[in-house]
């Protein structure tokens, strides 16, 4: 075993000569490898080569050096071209520590049964008053640079799940493709992180709408590791027990405490007392009646002879802008209607 496996337990550096094809005997002559790509681009400022932080991208590509550089290069191109996002890049920057109190992203302290860790996204409580997308997936992408220090995370993986209950179709209508491209480049194309899968559980119709439209950007590994659960929780337990799971969840653990995560991160920094305060997600999940906009925005509801185009309508004609959706075929109540005729 070489000092970079230190800490690991043998159950994990089996998993990992398996899984991996983690070899200790060549895993200096792995990193070396890597690391003499890095003269291919020098349009990319590496900001960090040391073994460990090169090992975690051979991990996330099982070894494969030209796969792992390549991560490694989308990894900084990422953050070369989206600058804004990362100034100030720490728990106690405003926009991130807002997004962190909000519980984006939830963390669970027990692993699953494969030892991957559990993130968890309430989609309700994004509040698009207080924290911005871009600062929500900040505060992810934050989060995982935490976790992906954990060798055992590196090797096991994570899993989320986005809870959508009570998600409106206003807060729907703001993941727009640019937004949600952000978002894909910096999760599933430029981090190293192994995700064992992605679990939609309460989405609604039309968090299905957008899945589609997104899945021409996801790789086909990626799709096969999205699971659309919608309110089948017996479904979302043969992939995960209910023991790793806390009840809003049909889990045997106590209800998520929102800010366990932010408490974590910010330390003695943590302070909600005069924050803002979403409404709990035990209190959402009793709200079961619909708004006049969730109705009036409802499949059946929807008809061709509106007067006022509803949030739906606007957001499809938005999306059908781009090349990428015009295949995609619109609803009914959008047949004969201008493609670019609305703003949204």
């Amino acid at each position: 075993m070489t000092h970079l496996q230190t800490g690991l337990s043998p159950e994990t550096i089996e998993k990992a000569r398996l899984e991996l094809n983690e070899n200790p005997d060549v895993l200096h002559q792995d990193i070396q490898q890597v690391r003499d790509m890095i003269i291919t681009r020098p349009d990319i400022g590496f900001l960090r080569t040391d073994d460990a932080f090169i090992l975690r991208f051979l991990r996330a590509r099982k070894f494969h050096q030209t796969d792992a550089f390549r991560l490694l290069a989308q990894y900084f191109q990422y953050r070369q071209l989206n600058l804004d996002m990362f100034k100030n890049f720490k728990a106690d920057d405003p926009g991130i520590k807002r997004a962190l109190i909000d519980g984006f992203p939830g963390v669970l302290e027990k692993r699953d049964h494969y030892g991957r860790k559990i993130l968890l996204l309430f989609a309700a409580n994004w509040d698009q008053s207080r924290n911005s997308f871009t600062d929500i997936l900040r505060a992810i992408l934050l989060s995982l640079e935490v976790l992906i220090e954990d060798q055992e995370l590196q090797i096991n993986g994570f899993i989320l799940i986005i809870d959508w209950s009570n998600f409106s179709f206003k807060q729907a209508s703001k993941l727009t493709p640019s937004i949600l491209k952000l978002a894909i480049e910096g999760l599933q194309d430029s981090f190293p992180a192994r995700f064992g899968g992605v679990h939609f559980v309460n989405q609604p119709w039309y968090i299905h709408a957008l899945y589609t439209l997104i899945k021409p950007f996801l790789k086909d590994k990626t799709r096969k590791r999205i699971f659309l659960h919608g309110n089948n929780l017996n479904s979302l337990h043969q992939l995960i027990h209910p023991e790793c799971l806390p009840s809003e969840f049909g889990g045997t653990l106590p209800p998520y405490d929102m800010g366990t995560w932010a408490r974590t991160l910010l330390g003695p920094d943590y302070s909600d007392e005069n924050e803002y305060t979403h409404t709990s997600y035990n209190v959402m999940h009793v709200k079961h009646s619909s708004s006049n906009l969730e109705r009036g925005c409802s499949p059946k509801h929807m008809t061709s002879t509106s007067q006022e185009p509803s949030y739906w309508v606007r957001l499809m004609v938005h999306l059908a802008q781009y090349p990428v959706f015009q295949q995609w075929p619109m609803p009914g109540a959008l047949e004969g209607m201008n493609r670019t005729g609305l703003s949204l």
